[in-house]
């Protein structure tokens, strides 16, 4: 069946997006991104610290990565709580070894119930990131604006207090959105995001208030994508990562890699 003539009549149709919250352009078409002390490649390694509940509401959806059998879950739940207790203190060890600074994303939940462990992240050093509050408070379409506004304050708000730092970055839970997350992120001062994966390069991107700069994670070398989602092995994700790297070093471009550890 053929589409009526208006099926493609709307306001915003024109060359380009749809949309306002960012201008169209083509990255070869950008100016080159100039790197301090004449580098070519910029590699964000972005730790994201989770809290999974036990009686999970999953909605609008099931969180990936969430309990899988029924309540009470305590073998998946023991495992990803495992992450937080044991995995983590081994990842930032390798990451002392090689002088590694990251962004740590972590649930403003489990920031609060988890006081070393945000002072040993800390002592680290690392920029932190609001993760929203748990892994089970989506932000989704339908979700009523007042609901979502004090989801968002929550968050961040607690995430502020508890690390003492500005927080001026967010990842939201499962990189999900409704229309008007943007929006509250800015009201509360946040002054990037990483949910959108649809660039190689940081961009800007409009609300109603301030604007906020865009920053694409790179999904397709992100581990738990790679290992967990296409059952790729550990040495596979390694190449890939390697090659990402390659690639983008060699890039006239000066692209960004965005890869997550």
């Amino acid at each position: 069946m053929a589409l009526n003539d208006d099926y493609l009549d709307y306001p915003l149709r024109r060359h380009g997006y749809d949309h306002e919250r960012y201008a169209w352009s083509m990255l070869s078409k950008r100016p080159p991104v100039t790197w301090p002390e004449g580098k070519t490649l910029a590699v964000w390694i972005n730790i994201s610290l989770q809290f999974y509940p036990l009686n999970q509401r999953g909605k609008p959806f099931k969180v990936p990565n969430g309990m899988t059998m029924p309540y009470p879950d305590l073998r998946h739940f023991s495992l990803r709580d495992y992450g937080n207790r044991v995995g983590i203190y081994r990842v930032l060890k390798a990451l002392a070894a090689h002088n590694i600074t990251p962004t740590f994303a972590i649930n403003a939940q489990l920031a609060e119930q988890t006081p070393y462990l945000v002072q040993r992240l800390k002592e680290h050093g690392g920029e932190f990131i609001a993760h929203g509050w748990n892994m089970d408070h989506l932000h989704y379409g339908g979700l009523p604006i007042e609901e979502e506004a004090e989801l968002v304050k929550r968050s961040i708000e607690t995430l502020r207090r508890v690390t003492g730092e500005p927080v001026r970055g967010w990842l939201s839970p499962a990189k999900h959105q409704s229309f008007n997350t943007l929006d509250l992120l800015a009201e509360n001062g946040i002054e990037y995001c990483a949910d959108w994966v649809n660039d190689d390069m940081p961009y800007s991107c409009e609300t109603k208030t301030d604007g906020l700069t865009m920053m694409p994670l790179a999904t397709e070398i992100e581990d738990q994508f790679v290992m967990s989602q296409n059952l790729h092995s550990e040495d596979s994700w390694v190449t890939q990562v390697k090659d990402a790297l390659i690639f983008c070093w060699k890039s006239p471009a000066n692209r960004v890699a965005a890869c997550l550890p």
